[in-house]
C-alpha cells in the first residue's frame, strides 16, 4: 500500500472512532422532576441545559403552596407569589401550556426544582448569543407548525429543541390575552421596583423580543440548570 493511501485510510478510521465516541457522549439530558412530581423534558442548547416544557408546579421547592388565583381583583392586589391557568381553565391548560406565574413567585428563588433556577437576563442573553441573529432567534425557539401556534407562525423551525408554546399572558388587572398568538418567559432580572424583564415570542414574526413589564403580570417560566 502506498504511504498516501495508508495515511488516508488511517485518518478515516480515526474520524470514525471520534464520531462514535461523540455520539455516545451526546445523549439527551435527563428529564427533571419538580417537588409535585411533574416531570419535564430537557434540552441541551450550547453550554446550557433548559427545560423543554413550561413549568406547572403549584408548590415552591420548599414545599409551600403557591396560591392559584382566579379572581381578577385578587390577582391585581398580589405582591406575593401567585399563579393561574389561562382563562382559569385548569387541567386542560396545565398539561399543555403550564402555569402563568407573577414575578413574585419568580423572585422567591424557590420556584424551580433543586439544581435549577429561573434564568437571569444574562442567561437569556447567552442563549440569544448562541442562536445568533435576534431577528430569527425566535423561530429557533418556537415549536414548528400550527398545532398550537396560529398561522403563519413565521420562521418557526424549533432548531434548538426548546419548543416554545404560545401560552398567552395574564395582565396585572386580571384579564387574559394572546393564547396561541404569543408567549413570554420571565427572567429573574428586575428593571425597577415595579417592573422586570421578560423574553417574548410572537406568531407573526421570527424575532425575539426583550422588554420589561409589570411584576404583577402572569407569564410562563422555563427553568435552567445551575
Amino acid at each position: 500500500m502506498k504511504p498516501g493511501i495508508f495515511l488516508f485510510s488511517f485518518l478515516q478510521a480515526l474520524l470514525l472512532v471520534f464520531v462514535i465516541s461523540c455520539s455516545k457522549s451526546d445523549s439527551p439530558p435527563s428529564p427533571v422532576t419538580d417537588i409535585e412530581g411533574n416531570t419535564y423534558k430537557t434540552v441541551r442548547i450550547g453550554e446550557q441545559t433548559w427545560m423543554a416544557e413550561n413549568l406547572k408546579t403549584t408548590k415552591l421547592a420548599d414545599g409551600s403552596a403557591i396560591p392559584v388565583v382566579s379572581d381578577p381583583s385578587a390577582w391585581n392586589e398580589l405582591i406575593t407569589p401567585g399563579l393561574c391557568w389561562y382563562n382559569n381553565q385548569g387541567d386542560s391548560i396545565r398539561e399543555i401550556y403550564g402555569a402563568l406565574y407573577n414575578f413574585y413567585a419568580v423572585a422567591s428563588s424557590k420556584l424551580c426544582p433543586e439544581g435549577w433556577h429561573v434564568p437571569s437576563g444574562d442567561d437569556w442573553q447567552k442563549l440569544r448569543d448562541f442562536i445568533g441573529d435576534t431577528l430569527v432567534a425566535g423561530g429557533a425557539l418556537k415549536e414548528a407548525g400550527t398545532l398550537h401556534w396560529v398561522l403563519p407562525n413565521t420562521g418557526a423551525v424549533n432548531s434548538t429543541g426548546f419548543t416554545a408554546l404560545p401560552g398567552g399572558i395574564r395582565y396585572f388587572e386580571g384579564s387574559f390575552n394572546s393564547i396561541s398568538y404569543f408567549t413570554s418567559f420571565w427572567s429573574l432580572t428586575e428593571y425597577d421596583s415595579s417592573k422586570a424583564w421578560y423574553l417574548g415570542l410572537y406568531y407573526a414574526d421570527a424575532a425575539l423580543t426583550w422588554s420589561k413589564i409589570s411584576k404583577k403580570d402572569g407569564f410562563s417560566v422555563r427553568c435552567l440548570r445551575d
